[in-house]
């Protein structure tokens, strides 16, 4: 089954745009000199906000315009950012156990890669109000939220010239849950290991990114800082609670997606000839 929210040609370049943008914002202080110790990105988070916002409006008006997302579908990106928003608090910051990633994961399957793409910004910054979680961090964690059911939407649904079963999609997601648990790590490593230039990590000043150096040499440097910070456990707890979701409850929450969009009648247009 194809994807129920079809992304457009002006959809799909606000997505790219944003991702572009969105990387940029994660990966620019690796090009710059080392700043001062304190709060990360304190300074420029505000500007993450202002880029990302007016984007995300003009994504969800683009695909209403396109007639990928009717009211329907707005709706139900509605009540699923608002249940993910409510569930996060319940597990974040537990031993790397975080279940937000487990509906971003199955809508953005269902409803594809735009969907998904909003309900990672949308999810994230509800929990974050909830929770009194706001601040620097926040734009970042967004973004990597929303790469995380942009990634959904784009999975296959054949191999080949076959069409992809129950088994072989929930095994698709498993993989891809434990993937995007590391990546999402990564990500959020990278917002702030810039910034503490200078310091050492277990004592070591290998751990720690050289201002001016190559970027290659940085990114070696920064590789082992997330493997010794936090692949071992909080990343692993991620995958792990990934993969047992998706394992238990993936198959059912799918069906009942996407039954919920037949019940209610959503009509995607095919937008590519």
């Amino acid at each position: 089954m194809n994807n129920v929210v079809p992304v457009g040609r002006m959809s799909a370049l606000l997505l790219v745009v944003t991702s572009m943008a969105g990387l940029a914002m994660f990966a620019w202080p690796l090009l710059t000199p080392a700043q001062p110790a304190g709060v990360q990105h304190a300074s420029d988070a505000p500007f993450v906000f202002i880029a990302i916002l007016p984007l995300l409006v003009l994504l969800v008006l683009a695909q209403l315009a396109e007639g990928g997302m009717d009211a329907k579908a707005l709706a139900m990106l509605g009540v699923l950012s608002a249940i993910n928003a409510a569930l996060r608090p319940l597990s974040a910051g537990v031993g790397g156990i975080e279940t937000v990633f487990f509906l971003l994961i199955v809508a953005g399957r269902v409803f594809g890669p735009g969907f998904g793409f909003v309900l990672g910004c949308t999810s994230l910054f509800g929990s974050a109000l909830l929770t009194a979680g706001i601040g620097p961090w926040l734009p970042f964690q967004m973004l990597a939220a929303a790469w995380v059911g942009l990634g959904a939407g784009l999975l296959p649904h054949w191999i080949g010239r076959h069409k992809i079963g129950r088994v072989g999609e929930t095994g698709l997601l498993v993989v891809y849950g434990v993937v995007v648990a590391y990546l999402f790590g990564a990500l959020m490593n990278l917002w702030f290991w810039p910034f503490i230039a200078g310091s050492t990590m277990g004592g070591d000043a290998g751990l720690a990114y050289v201002p001016g150096a190559p970027i290659g040499a940085n990114l070696v440097r920064f590789f082992w800082f997330s493997l010794v910070s936090s692949t071992g456990w909080w990343d692993t707890g991620r995958a792990i609670t990934n993969a047992v979701l998706l394992v238990v409850l993936g198959p059912g929450v799918v069906k009942i997606l996407r039954r919920a969009t037949a019940r209610a009648n959503f009509a995607p247009v095919v937008v590519f000839d």
